[in-house]
């Protein structure tokens, strides 16, 4: 059965621009007080941002190349912060899990101090960003974007078949970059062209969230690859950083060992995650 999706593609892009601006700017002096979770949410609108803005080429008028590169300096902004606090949980907890004795006090000690001083230095490049005059430009050419969407005259066409045919090519872009990670040979080749493909994902899922609720199946078999390939590059990059962390101790050993499980586990779950995510997206009308 085909799902219905109302108005014309360019309503359906503009409101979706109006919404991710507005939770762009009204995230930023959460974000600068360091509240919980807000660094997150800025870095996913951002990307949302970006993604809008590449998927839906076809009906923006220009090139705004500039804005999607502003918007992946902002990402990269953010990221070390809350990528620091995901691995340093990740592997405090994990630590907390060694045996008693040995050298279990050591590793936490030494892995609290690592997160604390790792987090300090996100939170001010964070803080650096935010007050700059190149951010305030960004909030206003997004803002202006979001106003007034230069759309093209395909923009004003039903959003269902638009909409379809954007997820459809979202969903063969993934695809592609699942079959290149088969081809790939083990280990670090691998292992990017599976972040390749983690990425590839993430922008279909958010072009499903654009399209709403007729989307929501494809959304959630997106966002269930993007998971299982996240959890493997979660793996990668705690594995790389106990490897630099390392003295060679038993406790460090047992960590990077956890890593090196967690790899194979996600490796064994993405044939079957796959297997769902692959049927194609159904006609949006």
């Amino acid at each position: 059965m085909a799902h219905r999706i109302d108005g014309s593609a360019g309503d359906v892009i503009a409101a979706r621009l109006r919404t991710l601006t507005a939770q762009l700017a009204a995230l930023a002096p959460d974000v600068r007080a360091d509240r919980p979770d807000a660094v997150h949410r800025m870095r996913t609108a951002a990307r949302r941002l970006r993604s809008a803005l590449r998927t839906h080429r076809r009906h923006l008028r220009g090139d705004h190349t500039a804005t999607e590169d502003e918007l992946r300096w902002l990402g990269r902004a953010l990221g070390p912060a809350r990528d620091t606090e995901v691995l340093g949980a990740r592997l405090l907890a994990q630590a907390r899990e060694l045996p008693p004795g040995g050298d279990r006090e050591r590793v936490l000690a030494e892995l609290t101090a690592w997160s604390a001083r790792e987090a300090r230095e996100a939170r001010v490049r964070v803080r650096t960003a935010l007050d700059g005059e190149r951010f305030r430009r960004l909030l206003t050419t997004l803002t202006a974007l979001a106003a007034d969407p230069p759309l093209t005259s395909r923009a004003a066409k039903r959003a269902g078949p638009e909409f379809t045919r954007a997820l459809r090519r979202e969903h063969r872009r993934t695809a592609e970059r699942l079959a290149a990670a088969r081809r790939a040979p083990e280990g670090p080749a691998l292992e990017r062209a599976l972040h390749d493909a983690r990425k590839a994902a993430k922008r279909a899922r958010y072009a499903g969230e654009s399209a709403g609720r007729p989307a929501r199946a494809f959304t959630r078999r997106m966002k269930a690859l993007q998971d299982v390939l996240g959890r493997h590059q979660d793996a990668v990059v705690a594995r790389d950083t106990l490897r630099a962390l390392s003295d060679g101790g038993f406790g460090y050993g047992v960590l990077y060992g956890r890593q090196s499980a967690e790899l194979g586990f996600a490796r064994e779950l993405l044939p079957q995650v796959w297997e769902q995510a692959a049927r194609r997206p159904r006609k949006l009308r």
